[in-house]
């Protein structure tokens, strides 16, 4: 049984999402403002997070910085219509995906199950074929779901480590956004070239010596991004 967090301080929306997840076989628990979740997660074997952004005493975003001090649990943000800056500052500091408020069950449904999928895959002991990519000094184990840079370990999220393995598994194969948001969240692609631009950001923070020249992680002006096959040559 998979343990999920609920934080929002609305609590008709926390009733609601309790019910729909309930009736999934999903344990959960219930915040209603950032400080009271960072406390669970502390108590609690928490596996996924709903977090509201605009809380009382501790916001979504605020928790949310917190959280990535410690762990990579998948966080799913509660927004509403109007908070698009909020969207993207929550996946720079780290949230997985986000659900826009007024939502319906079954999109909940869906991206609780494929976040709960990629987190269960990165850290379990059931995944299938292990194979290792090394890309000059970058090396993804899938196996032991580790990324090291020139030997130095490497902490991702589970979005984050999908997309590099995709790139990885693919070298010199460009990737549209459309592509990558379809292959990671197995779903409609509306809406992904914001969302995975935020998840390349973050991802080349974390990998590359400077961001803005980025030395492993390209973009292709008007198609998408890729991983070089053969970086010594392409310098």
């Amino acid at each position: 049984m998979y343990n999920i967090l609920i934080c929002d301080d609305e609590r008709d929306i926390v009733s609601a999402l309790k019910i729909y997840l309930s009736s999934e076989g999903y344990r959960t628990f219930e915040a209603y403002n950032g400080r009271e979740a960072l406390e669970i997660v502390k108590k609690e074997d928490i596996h996924l997070i709903l977090m509201d952004i605009m809380m009382p005493e501790m916001d979504g975003i605020a928790a949310m910085i917190r959280l990535r001090e410690d762990t990579n649990i998948p966080v799913i943000l509660l927004t509403a219509k109007g908070e698009d800056a909020d969207k993207i500052l929550g996946l720079n500091v780290g949230a997985d995906d986000y659900v826009t408020k007024p939502f319906k069950p079954a999109e909940v449904i869906a991206r609780v199950r494929s976040q709960l999928r990629r987190y269960m895959q990165l850290g379990g002991s059931t995944a299938q074929k292990a194979e290792k990519y090394a890309i000059d000094g970058i090396v993804l184990d899938d196996k032991a779901k580790s990324v090291t840079v020139d030997g130095e370990a490497i902490s991702l999220t589970p979005t984050e480590f999908e997309i590099l393995k995709l790139l990885m598994q693919n070298p010199g194969e460009v990737f549209s956004p459309k592509d990558i948001y379809r292959k990671i969240w197995n779903d409609d692609p509306y809406g992904a070239e914001g969302t995975v631009a935020v998840h390349i950001r973050h991802l080349r923070e974390k990998i590359e010596i400077n961001p803005a020249e980025p030395r492993y992680l390209k973009a292709v002006w008007g198609q998408g991004y890729k991983i070089e096959k053969n970086l010594s040559a392409s310098e």
